[in-house]
C-alpha cells in the first residue's frame, strides 16, 4: 500500500476547495430557509437553530450539518427535529445550488462552543491562577 507524502495510515485528508465551497453554499442555504421561517417544524422555530459549519464528503454526496440551538435549547432535540425535517431540506437545498447530485443531510450539534466555555472556565478558575502566579513568583526569583 502507497501512502502519500505527508500522509500516514489513519491521518483524514484537509477537504477540498470544492468540499469546503459546497459545504458554504449548502450552509448559507439551509441559513436561508431558517431565517425565513420556510421550515413549518413548531420544534425547530422555538429553539433558533443556527448553523456554524457543513462539511462535505469527498464524493459530494452526504453532508454533515452541524447545528447549535440558540438560548440554551436541547441539542438532542435539536438533532432530531433537524433529522426529522433532512428530507425536505435536502430537496430546498438542491433546488438552490446548481449540484449534480443533492447530498444527503446528517445533522451533529456542534458542542465547540461547550469546550471552548469550558476551557474558559478553567483557565479563569482559582487554582489555574494560583499555580500562573506561583509560576511568575518562581521565574522571579532565578532571575534574581
Amino acid at each position: 500500500m502507497m501512502v502519500q507524502h505527508g500522509q500516514g495510515q489513519g491521518q483524514a485528508r484537509a477537504p477540498s476547495q470544492r468540499q469546503l465551497r459546497v459545504g458554504e453554499l449548502i450552509r448559507h442555504s439551509l441559513a436561508e430557509i431558517l431565517s425565513r421561517g420556510e421550515l413549518m417544524d413548531d420544534e425547530v422555530t422555538k429553539m433558533m437553530v443556527t448553523i456554524p459549519e457543513v462539511r462535505v464528503s469527498p464524493d459530494l454526496r452526504n453532508a454533515t450539518v452541524y447545528i447549535t440551538p440558540l438560548g440554551g435549547g436541547d441539542p438532542k432535540k435539536a438533532e432530531k427535529a433537524m433529522a426529522r425535517n433532512a428530507r425536505w431540506l435536502r430537496g430546498q437545498v438542491a433546488h438552490r445550488i446548481n449540484l449534480k447530485f443533492a447530498p444527503d443531510l446528517i445533522f451533529r450539534y456542534d458542542d465547540r462552543f461547550d469546550e471552548t466555555a469550558h476551557i474558559d472556565a478553567l483557565l479563569h478558575s482559582p487554582d489555574v491562577a494560583r499555580d500562573l502566579d506561583e509560576a511568575h513568583r518562581s521565574d522571579e526569583h532565578k532571575d534574581e
